[in-house]
C-alpha cells in the first residue's frame, strides 16, 4: 500500500528532519505531519538525544537544540600484568544489595585489580523514565531521583574503597543520561551547571564514552543488539569488545586469520527479577544472568575471559566452584 499523498513517510525521515520538526513547529505538530502518534515520535526523539548526546527542545521550550557537556570520548588504558574487573548494569535501588554486588566488591577486595570498571546503567532513572508508577501493589513504587542517586553513590564508593590501588573507570549509559537529558528538556537553560550531570556526583571515578585498554579491547556500555550482539560486536570492531546492556553475561570467541578476540556481555549486577525491573518485564521470563567480568593479562596479552556467575541466593559460580558471598 502506497504512503498517503501529502504525508511524509516517518520511516523514511531522518534523525535531522526529525530534530528541525520538532524545534520548528513542537512535538504534536511534527507527529501530525509525519501520520504517527506522538508516543512513537517521541521515543524517535529519545533515541537520537541518547545517541547524539543532545536535548532537542520545542518552541515551548525556546525551540533549540542542546549539545550536552561531553564525556571524554575514550580513556586510554595500558595494561601488561594484572586484572582489570568490569561490572555493569547494576541499576542500583535503595536498600537493595544484590548477590553480584557483594560478589564484585570480594572481589576488588581479594585480587587487587589494576583497574575496576563500572560499564555504564549504574543508575537507573526509574522517576524519569516513561514506565508508568504502581505495576502491582507495593513493588510499583519507585524512589525519589534523590534515593536513587544516593544508592549509586554508596555502592560505587564502597567499590572504590574495596580497590584501593585501582583506576577506575565510569563509561556511561543509557539509564545514566536520563539523570541530566529529564533535567534539560524540561530546563535546558540549566545546560552545563554543575550538579546537572550524573558524573557531577559520582567521585573519583572518571566518566566516557569508552576504554580503550592497550590496542586489542575496548570497553563500553553498548554497541550492538541482539541475542548475537557479543559475537557482532567483536566482529564489527575489529578487536575485543567489552559490553553491558543487554543482560546477558556470556563470552563468544570469534577467530579469523588474524587470530582470536572475543565479544564478552558482562550481564547485570543487579538481580534480573528485583524491583529496579518489575514496571517494565512485566514478570516475563527473562534471559538476563546475574555476575561479571574478570579480565586478566599477561605480558600485555589478554587471556581468554571469565565471568562470574550468580547461580543462586548469595552464591556465585567462579573456576568450577561454588562459592557462597
Amino acid at each position: 500500500m502506497p504512503w498517503p499523498a501529502g504525508r511524509s513517510n516517518p520511516r523514511k525521515a531522518t534523525d535531522e528532519q526529525i530534530v528541525n520538526l520538532i524545534v520548528e513547529k513542537g512535538v504534536k505538530q511534527a507527529a501530525r505531519e509525519l501520520g504517527i502518534e506522538e508516543a512513537g515520535l517521541n521515543r524517535r526523539r529519545r533515541r537520537i538525544e541518547e545517541r547524539l548526546n543532545i536535548v532537542i527542545t520545542p518552541p515551548s521550550r525556546g525551540g533549540h537544540v542542546q549539545q550536552l557537556d561531553q564525556h571524554p570520548a575514550a580513556i586510554q588504558l595500558g595494561i601488561q600484568d594484572g586484572v582489570i574487573l568490569v561490572g555493569s548494569d547494576a541499576h542500583y535501588w535503595p536498600g537493595v544489595f544484590s548477590t553480584a554486588h557483594r560478589a564484585f566488591v570480594k572481589f576488588c577486595e581479594r585480587m587487587n585489580p589494576k583497574v575496576v570498571v563500572m560499564n555504564g546503567d549504574a543508575y537507573d532513572g526509574a522517576r524519569v523514565s516513561r514506565w508508568p508508577d504502581g505495576s502491582w501493589q507495593d513493588m510499583g513504587q519507585k524512589p525519589s531521583v534523590v534515593q536513587e542517586l544516593q544508592a549509586t553513590q554508596e555502592a560505587m564508593e564502597e567499590i572504590r574503597k574495596a580497590s584501593p590501588n585501582a583506576r577506575h573507570v565510569f563509561p556511561l549509559g543509557n539509564h545514566d543520561a536520563r539523570f541530566e537529558m529529564r533535567l534539560l528538556q524540561q530546563v535546558p537553560e540549566y545546560a552545563n551547571i554543575h550538579g546537572t550531570k550524573l558524573k557531577d556526583h559520582i567521585k573519583d571515578w572518571e566518566p566516557c564514552w569508552a576504554a580503550m585498554v592497550n590496542a586489542d579491547l575496548v570497553i563500553k556500555h553498548r554497541y550492538k543488539s541482539g541475542i548475537h550482539a557479543t559475537h557482532n560486536n567483536a566482529m564489527w570492531a575489529g578487536r575485543s569488545m567489552v559490553t553491558g546492556h543487554l543482560h546477558s553475561l556470556k563470552v563468544a570467541p570469534l577467530t579469523d586469520y588474524n587470530g582470536t578476540r572475543w565479544g564478552v556481555d558482562c550481564g547485570t549486577l543487579a538481580d534480573p527479577y528485583g524491583p529496579q525491573f518489575f514496571n517494565y518485564t512485566e514478570m516475563n521470563p527473562l534471559n538476563w544472568r546475574s555476575g561479571f567480568a574478570v579480565l586478566t593479562f599477561k605480558k600485555g596479552k589478554m587471556l581468554w575471559p571469565e565471568v562470574v556467575f550468580v547461580s543462586g541466593p548469595d552464591t556465585i559460580q567462579w573456576r568450577g566452584e561454588e562459592i557462597r558471598v
